[in-house]
């Protein structure tokens, strides 16, 4: 199969008959032989009487239903799971991405590219509580990561079906794929896309999700530099903490004995046993880290690189 498209849907009751026909639309003339993956989100409206109609009068739809509200990153890793395309492509369900530049990103991925990035350019959103917070994530996911995109919350991406079988998502995880998969080496560009007013429906974003992206940011870092080596990151500062604890200890010895003054009462001497405790906390941290990174990777196997391909 060419493509799968993978769609979480969560209350899109309003949305769902306008989705499967705009999709259809779209790649009619397009030759590709696809398949339109709904995964519902645990909804509480109509939505799943509306996904079985869908899914009843057209046969390249297919429906996966949640028992509860998992959240976007579970219900697109459903999608994923159960996707039989070479490329797979999610997309929201509430009509803002276009099915319209899927043909578009199936061309960038032909190109040679592993990983295609939404940028909604001309987004339709409110600035305050929707574009700004977007704009300061994007720089900051772009800074740390250092795969640099302008729309890391775009749901509208082009990725190689071998691209998402090494990643397992979490939390908020799905907006940092291109990140992860860049560790493995894949080509990640992005490419304008249109975006649209929602029409109908309610939006199930807000603000509040920007700590939790900012707190995914940091375990995204974290697997992206010192995944295989956390004694480099823990024991780095280790190492610092217990020679600053070594500096402070020294310092109270010599006012001790050059300059009378007490140690009981001189509270660099409480801070130098902070500091040393805390050196050794940073050290063990690391250790314990290494343990279960070699736990992680050989008990499931997996390697610590990434072949491209092979020559003879």
């Amino acid at each position: 199969m060419d493509i799968s498209i993978v769609v979480p849907i969560y209350n899109e009751e309003d949305n769902i008959e306008a989705l499967h026909e705009a999709v259809t639309a779209a790649l009619a003339g397009s030759g590709l032989d696809y398949e339109l993956i709904l995964v519902d989100d645990g909804s509480s409206d109509g939505s799943f009487p509306l996904l079985k109609t869908v899914a009843g009068k057209d046969g390249r739809v297919r429906v996966i239903r949640f028992r509860r509200n998992f959240g976007q990153t579970a219900a697109m890793a459903a999608g994923f799971d159960a996707a039989q395309g070479r490329v797979v492509v999610p997309m929201d369900g509430d009509l803002q991405n276009d099915p319209v530049d899927i043909p578009c990103l199936l061309a960038k991925i032909n190109d040679g590219y592993d990983v295609v990035s939404g940028w909604r350019k001309d987004r339709q959103d409110t600035f305050i509580n929707r574009r700004l917070p977007s704009i300061l994530a994007n720089g900051l996911i772009s800074r740390m990561t250092g795969v640099h995109l302008h729309d890391y919350g775009c749901t509208l991406k082009a990725y190689r079906r071998e691209v998402l079988d090494g990643i397992n998502l979490y939390g908020e995880m799905h907006r940092f794929v291109p990140a992860l998969a860049s560790q493995f080496g894949a080509r990640v560009t992005e490419l304008p896309v249109q975006h649209h007013p929602r029409l109908r429906g309610t939006s199930k974003y807000g603000i509040s999700r920007t700590m939790r992206v900012v707190l995914d940011l940091m375990t995204v870092k974290f697997l992206l530099t010192y995944s295989t080596k956390p004694i480099q990151l823990f024991g780095k500062w280790g190492v610092y903490t217990s020679f600053t604890g070594l500096l402070s200890g020294g310092i109270t010895l010599y006012m001790k004995l050059f300059e009378h003054v007490s140690m009981n009462r001189n509270p660099l001497l409480i801070l130098t046993a902070f500091l040393l405790f805390m050196g050794v906390q940073f050290i063990v941290l690391g250790l314990l880290g290494e343990v279960n990174a070699r736990t992680y990777y050989e008990a499931q196997g997996k390697p610590i690189y990434v072949i491209r391909e092979r020559i003879n």
